[in-house]
């Protein structure tokens, strides 16, 4: 390679890395085949069962979505269907590696070619499990990328994330990739630059390279004075990041002296445990989309959960959601199938078609918020009957408890802004008693781009003219009729989108507690 080469992708986590590039396509140490069909039984056994190990061991480190990431690996291996077709195959005569190979390529076909963008997602999860049996059968330790390095390939597993030690720095650069993917997610939240969608296919890989995870690029064989420029601008991001760190404790206010509020989105109970209620000013959106992952929850675990968060929180608000399953979020046994799901039965809709199952979720909430400021917010609203059914549903589960002399409380009852209808007529929805805009699904929809597909990310902007107006005219609205807007997407923590979203009206933004600090210090920085 002569010369800087610089290519340009998409910001998957923020951030800068300057170290040697790391292939992770590199080809694996072959397999020795071991003679007979019972050797080859017994080497793939054990190499399952080792494979196994390791994601136990990786397990203990993990939490929240990431221990969900690897316990549906391990449950994976453990799945005879998955395993048996390559035991079958063995009998015929194949080689356990070739065995495992074709049986695992078959069921990443099937999951590839669902119209669900979760079942795709999961395709990346299923090659992973071919990968670590594969590494385990061909004994191969794998070659270790070294400290600081800038993992480059078509797309990373989430073993080899939860493998590398982060801590001296370094990077990922994919090809391919995903914003939405679990290893992103995973990078925000332990703040690993990474940078998706970069495309190119370079025929070698050596030498120093720079990642900009603030801007999507990427520079290969760098000159001294592009590396001078980098280290610069390197410097100045993580000088912001620090600088950042000090407004943590203090109340979100702009230079002009204008309050804001800040509360935090999570997806966990567990989540605020690493989190000082003194810091935020709430929670904004919790997600109950955990509680259905494997079965339907009970009340009694729900009600669990929801008490956890409240008692955490105190007097503070902490607004729930209702189950916003479908889309690319299935539920075994809750979702149903759909060519097109984002446009099918989704979030509210879904509870409403099943009541047996929301009736549950809401004897949950109504016991729950005795403990603390609890509010409920209806994901995917599009008209104003489905706000109707859904909080006649809670007075009627009020009233099946109040008979029962069980303790409760109503808490007040709000939407989701995410469905284009309501932005565009808020005045039919002036019956609820607060909105909460979604900016990720509200900006899919008005802009017709996928949020987690790389090839129309320059489309989906939450400051786009047409988003925004819609943004200021609901917040509008709800100062006209004092009803109270926030918004919860993750529009609300970007810094480079918040001046946006406070010119459009909004004062209070819910974010990733890992966004916290980054957008006080940007709220700060603004004159409005």
């Amino acid at each position: 390679m002569s010369g800087p080469l610089r290519l340009q992708g998409i910001s998957a986590s923020a951030g800068y890395a300057e170290g040697p590039l790391f292939d992770l396509d590199q080809t694996a140490v072959p397999y020795v085949g071991k003679g007979t069909a019972d050797d080859e039984k017994a080497a793939l056994e054990t190499a399952i069962a080792v494979a196994a190990s390791r994601l136990t061991v990786l397990i203990e480190m993990a939490v929240g979505d990431a221990a969900d990431i690897l316990e549906f690996q391990i449950a994976m291996l453990g799945d005879n269907a998955l395993s048996n077709p390559a035991f079958a195959a063995i009998r015929t005569g194949l080689p356990a590696d070739k065995a495992w190979r074709q049986a695992l390529d078959a069921e990443i076909a099937g999951y590839d070619a669902s119209e669900q963008d979760y079942f795709r997602a999961r395709a990346a999860d299923i090659r992973d499990i071919r990968d670590q049996v594969l590494r385990a059968l061909s004994e191969d330790s794998d070659v270790q990328a070294p400290p600081g390095a800038i993992l480059y390939g078509e797309d990373i597993a989430p073993t080899r994330f939860f493998e590398t030690d982060w801590s001296c720095g370094g990077g990922i650069a994919l090809k391919a990739g995903s914003t939405a993917s679990h290893v992103a997610m995973l990078a925000r939240s332990r703040g690993v630059p990474m940078v998706v969608g970069l495309g190119a296919s370079l025929a070698h890989l050596a030498g120093t390279a720079l990642l900009d995870a603030e801007h999507g690029g990427i520079v290969l064989s760098p000159s001294k004075v592009e590396i001078a420029a980098f280290r610069q601008s390197s410097s100045s991001f993580w000088a912001r990041r620090d600088r950042a760190g000090t407004f943590l404790a203090r109340p979100a206010v702009t230079k002009a002296g204008t309050a804001v509020r800040v509360q935090v989105n999570i997806a966990d109970p567990s989540d605020v445990d690493g989190i000082d209620i003194a810091t935020c000013d709430g929670v904004g959106l919790m997600r109950t989309e955990f509680l259905f992952g494997k079965t339907l929850p009970d009340e009694e675990t729900q009600y669990r959960a929801y008490r956890k968060v409240l008692e955490w929180a105190g007097d503070k608000p902490v607004t729930i959601r209702t189950v916003d399953a479908g889309g690319d979020k299935p539920v075994p046994g809750f979702t149903v199938a759909e060519g097109n799901p984002f446009l099918g039965l989704r979030g509210i809709r879904l509870s409403l078609a099943r009541p047996e199952v929301f009736r549950v979720q809401i004897r949950a909430l109504l016991r729950a918020a005795v403990s603390g400021s609890l509010k409920v917010m209806f994901p995917m609203i599009a008209v104003v009957e489905e706000y109707r059914q859904a909080a006649a549903m809670f007075a009627e589960e009020q009233a099946v408890l109040a008979t029962r002399g069980i303790v409760h409380k109503m808490p007040p009852l709000g939407i989701m802004v995410e469905v284009p209808s309501v932005a565009i007529v808020p005045e039919a929805f002036a019956e609820a008693a607060f909105f909460s805009i979604g900016s990720n699904d509200l900006t899919q929809y008005v802009m017709a781009a996928a949020r987690d597909n790389a090839a129309v990310a320059h489309l989906n902007s939450v400051r786009h003219p047409a988003v925004l107006r819609l943004i200021a005219a609901v917040t509008a609205f709800g100062q006209r009729e004092e009803i109270p807007v926030s918004l919860c997407g993750d529009a609300g923590g970007d810094p480079a989108s918040i001046p946006s979203l406070l010119e459009a009206g909004l004062r209070d933004l819910s974010v990733a507690p890992a966004q916290l600090a980054m957008a006080k210090a940007a709220i700060a920085d603004i004159s409005v």
